[in-house]
């Protein structure tokens, strides 16, 4: 048996089987529909547990989070749910509302609501009128979805409601196929605002992410109006390809683009994006197909890039930053990733460009979001129904 394949053994017995799909127990990628339920559950801003470095503090539950982001200026906390809702929380004060306006979304699978982000630009101490950016899986003819993104203005005239206003899609992903994995759907803006980066994922398909006709397997580069940047070095949209399934999407302090994604059965990766640059997949893989079929290692193929940092095995990233705040100095620069079918964070030390695991906190629920606080404190996001927000401070 061999160290790719050890893995695939527990994943592919028929207990594993009978409990779950393999792709699930490999990758922690969601696989079961929930029911779409909002919670009223209220905040509370005691101590619940310390976990290493980490005293937490639960600030509610949601059905299905999925991504997270500040109002830059602000201390609330915009949550998207996966089935289709969106919530905020006031983290100062414990307030919590409802964002209306939302998309109709292709819920099932992993597909549903997906990111939320700003422009930080736009910083300001209330909330009143800004830009928003949303992502979700759309449907497409006959049974095909795909991933789109939409650009909106988010409007709060009430102290527990906002809505978002004017929400046009400004992308999709090409083609739409069948299926309902492998979105990606993150969205990033490069440290200028001049251009948005969009994670564009495979969709399950494999092969597409080597032909650069499409954008599935790929990350785009457009203008934040959403059409297609200057200069990108592959075809219209494309800034690097041969992707899976890319969950965390973030510029480093340096100016760097780096993406985390899924490998299939093994070989998760941290990938330094370049411009133009082809990352592989299914060419080559530290991992292999769910079926124990082998993969080519990345070794065996020097001409295609590399990740910085892989995971054998998986970690099942849920989303990544980088650390820039006061209340974990030490961190600095750090990338602090949620985990999830490792229940933890795990902080690796970025070293310039090359990265190295410097710990990982076990803090026993799958993670699906972890967001930096203008506190300075940490706010992670568990995965599935009744998923709790958990502030961590310094214990």
């Amino acid at each position: 048996m061999t160290r790719k394949t050890a893995l695939l053994a527990a994943c592919l017995s028929p207990l594993a089987l009978g409990l779950a799909s393999c792709e699930a127990a490999a990758t922690g990628d969601s696989a079961v529909d929930a029911q779409s339920t909002a919670s009223t559950d209220g905040v509370s801003a005691a101590i619940n547990e310390t976990v290493g470095p980490f005293a937490i503090a639960d600030m509610g539950t949601f059905n299905e989070p999925w991504a997270g982001a500040f109002a830059p200026g602000t201390s609330t906390l915009f949550i998207t749910e996966k089935p289709g809702t969106m919530k905020f929380v006031d983290t100062a004060t414990g307030r919590m509302g409802t964002v209306t306006g939302m998309p109709t979304v292709d819920y099932g699978g992993q597909g549903g609501l997906g990111d939320v982000a700003f422009l930080q630009s736009e910083s300001a101490s209330t909330l009143d009128r800004r830009t928003i950016f949303l992502s979700w899986a759309e449907a497409g003819d006959g049974d095909t979805r795909g991933a789109v993104v939409g650009k909106g203005s988010l409007v709060c005239a009430e102290a527990d409601a906002c809505t978002v206003e004017g929400l046009n899609v400004v992308w999709r992903q090409g083609p739409k196929v069948s299926g309902r994995g492998h979105y990606s759907h993150r969205i990033a803006f490069s440290p200028d605002e001049s251009h948005m980066f969009i994670a564009s994922g495979d969709r399950q398909k494999k092969t597409p992410a080597q032909d650069t006709s499409n954008t599935l397997g790929s990350i785009v580069r457009l203008n934040v109006d959403g059409s297609p940047g200057s200069g990108n070095p592959v075809g219209e949209e494309i800034w690097s390809y041969g992707h899976r399934n890319i969950l965390g999407l973030a510029f480093d302090s340096a100016g760097r683009l780096w993406d985390l994604e899924h490998g299939p059965a093994g070989g998760d990766e941290l990938n330094l994006v370049e411009a133009g640059k082809n990352y592989g997949w299914p060419v080559v893989s530290d991992g292999d197909n769910y079926n124990e079929t082998l993969i080519p290692d990345n070794d065996t193929r020097p001409d295609l890039e590399k990740p910085k940092i892989g995971w054998t095995p998986v970690i099942a990233p849920g989303d990544f930053l980088f650390y820039d705040g006061n209340s974990f100095a030490d961190w600095q620069g750090d990338a602090i990733i949620a985990g999830l079918s490792s229940n933890a964070l795990v902080r690796v030390e970025m070293n310039g460009t090359a990265p190295v695991e410097a710990a990982r906190y076990d803090l026993g629920k799958r993670l699906r979001e972890v967001v930096e606080g203008p506190d300075g404190a940490l706010y992670v996001l568990e995965d599935g129904e009744g998923g709790r927000l958990r502030k961590l401070t310094p214990s």
